[in-house]
This record gives structure tokens, C-alpha cells and sequence, in this order.
């Protein structure tokens, strides 16, 4: 498999995935300001979406969408619990985070990291991202994880989304147990290896 990433992007998630279920991958950096891959390979002809993550499979197709790659990733590794099983009320609870995530998190942050947006738009974008983080930290006080007791592709996902607070100025002291749970993940063994290994393409990319 190969991963279509941007570092600290929306890919993260997928990325801390793959290394949660000790999968066998390569990883290849895309430019999402001119959709060129590393390899000077044409990111739209990958995907023609045009954003991350994207993931090459092994039998050559492409599967695209964060939450479908995050759920293709765990039922690879069942042994691991990173997604409770399929037709399970719980695996409803995990798709039902995940669409959360995406939907209403997710794309709350986005008015924030677009320099075109109105202050009203991003205004609006900050209430929206207020209301929804309360949400997520009445459920982390009654339990470790978002799925309760077991850890879940769904909280690399939060995780990852977390972590652009500090870069569009969204304070997360206002929710105490958002700060742990976010120190709790990136202690990590997998996570603090992505992290690294997403550090070092950076700077690569800097190089460049």
C-alpha cells in the first residue's frame, strides 16, 4: 500500500492508522498547492478530488475519503480493536464519530485556515467549533476514549483535528480534558513515531 500524504494535514489520521495496525506501507508526500506528488507524479490523476489522504492498494486501486480509509485500515488489523466489528452497534458508534468528526469538526476549522474568509464566516466557524468541542468533552469526561474504555481510529482522527487549534488560534484550555486526552494520544507509541516521521518529511520538503 501507499499513503498520499501532506504533513499535519487531514491525512494524519490515516497515517497514525497504518502504523497503529503495523501494516506494510510507503508513504509519498503531496504538494496541495500545486498537486504534485513527490516523485513529480500528478496528484489529480491519483485523485482526482485533489486532497488528501489517498491510499494506492495493493491490487492498484485507490481509495479516497478519510473515515472509509481510517475503517479500511482497522479491519485489516482486527486483532487490535482500532474498530469494533462490523454489524455491531458499536461499529455504528465509530461510523457515527467519524461522520461527526468530518462533518461538523472537521469542516468547522476549514473557514480558519482560508485567507479568504470573511470574519463573519469565521466568526461563525469558532462558535460552531465551540459548541461542537463542548460536545466531545462531555463525552470525554465519562470516558478515556470516544468510544468509551477502547481506543479507536476515531481518536487518531480527533487527535489530528485538535492539533490545528494552535495554529488558528482556538484556546482548548476552555475543556481541561480535551488538553489530556490530546497529550494521552500523542504519547502514543505509533503516534509519536507518525508524528516524527511527519516532522522529518517537512523539513525534506523544505529542503526541496
Amino acid at each position: 500500500m501507499k499513503l498520499y500524504f501532506s504533513p499535519g494535514a487531514s491525512s494524519l489520521p490515516a497515517h497514525i492508522a497504518l502504523r497503529e495496525a503495523g501494516l506494510a506501507f510507503e508513504a509519498e508526500t503531496v504538494d496541495l498547492g500545486s498537486k504534485k506528488t513527490a516523485s513529480g507524479a500528478d496528484f489529480f490523476a491519483i485523485n482526482p478530488k485533489g486532497y488528501v489522504p489517498a491510499l494506492l492498494l495493493d491490487d492498484g486501486e485507490v481509495l479516497t475519503e478519510g473515515p472509509a480509509i481510517l475503517q479500511y485500515l482497522a479491519d485489516r488489523a482486527p486483532a487490535l480493536d482500532l474498530a469494533p466489528a462490523a454489524g455491531t452497534r458499536e461499529r455504528y458508534r465509530l461510523v457515527e464519530w467519524l461522520n461527526f468528526l468530518a462533518t461538523e469538526v472537521h469542516k468547522s476549522y476549514s473557514p480558519l485556515f482560508n485567507a479568504k474568509a470573511s470574519e463573519d464566516w469565521k466568526n461563525f466557524a469558532r462558535a460552531a467549533i465551540d459548541r461542537r468541542l463542548t460536545l466531545v468533552a462531555q463525552t470525554l469526561e465519562r470516558s478515556p476514549y470516544l468510544l468509551g474504555e477502547q481506543y479507536s481510529v476515531a481518536d487518531a482522527y480527533l487527535f489530528t483535528i485538535l492539533g490545528w487549534s494552535k495554529w488558528v488560534n482556538v484556546d482548548l484550555a476552555k475543556w481541561p480534558v480535551l488538553e489530556t486526552y490530546a497529550a494521552r494520544i500523542a504519547a502514543r507509541p505509533a503516534v509519536v513515531t507518525t508524528l516524527a516521521a511527519e516532522k522529518a518529511a517537512r523539513e525534506q520538503t523544505k529542503k526541496g
